[in-house]
């Protein structure tokens, strides 16, 4: 359940040596997003399919990302100097202000939606590929404790570009190497497959 965070305590321990508990603020959060907005949208849904939808993130993949980008551990020019000086206190809030927002509701073209359903929830076994659905569950909602992200309603451009890159190792803060490994498996229509099947994922 994605909306629980109104009173969430998050547990920085998870996403690095930090062992203190960050209370996340979504009213704070809010007020922190505006120099968000401009893309990612006024409540987390971006309105350029190459930036990423915020709305629904589970608020410890969003932690983790926020903080690996602050600290060098993952390259994203576009967010250059945004995060900077973001404090743990700063990161929390805005983590549970984009987890409380309801997510996107994308659809699926119909063309891939079968072949994508088919890797999400089974994988594929000659390819060595596990289904997706076991770290982001059945309705894509992801797992907050394991830190592994909403992918439902997600801009189909967005995750195929996420794929490629873990596929060709330019973004590599992915733990234990797990979707450098799977991406790298993938083919491209594999990739443009799933992505839009999770578009469409509700």
């Amino acid at each position: 359940m994605r909306k629980l965070l109104a009173s969430l305590t998050i547990t920085l321990g998870l996403v690095g040596t930090a062992h203190a508990q960050v209370e996340g603020n979504p009213s704070a959060g809010r007020e922190k997003a505006q120099v968000c907005a401009a893309c990612h949208g006024q409540q987390g849904i971006s309105a350029a399919p190459t930036f990423p939808n915020l709305a629904g993130q589970q608020p410890n993949y969003l932690i983790k990302q926020i903080t690996d980008i602050r600290d060098g551990e993952r390259v994203v020019p576009q967010m250059a100097g945004i995060v900077d000086n973001l404090s743990e206190q700063d990161i929390a809030d805005l983590a549970a202000y984009y987890a409380n927002q309801p997510p996107n509701l994308g659809q699926a073209d119909p063309e891939l939606a079968q072949r994508g359903l088919e890797l999400y929830k089974a994988g594929s076994l000659a390819k060595g590929l596990p289904a997706c659905m076991a770290c982001h569950t059945p309705t894509g909602e992801g797992i907050n404790t394991a830190r592994y992200p909403a992918l439902s309603g997600q801009h189909p451009e967005y995750t195929v570009s996420t794929l490629k890159a873990f596929a060709s190792g330019e973004r590599d803060n992915d733990p234990n190497a797990i979707m450098r490994d799977i991406a790298s498996k993938m083919s491209d229509s594999d990739m443009e497959a799933v992505a839009n099947y999770v578009y469409g994922l509700n």
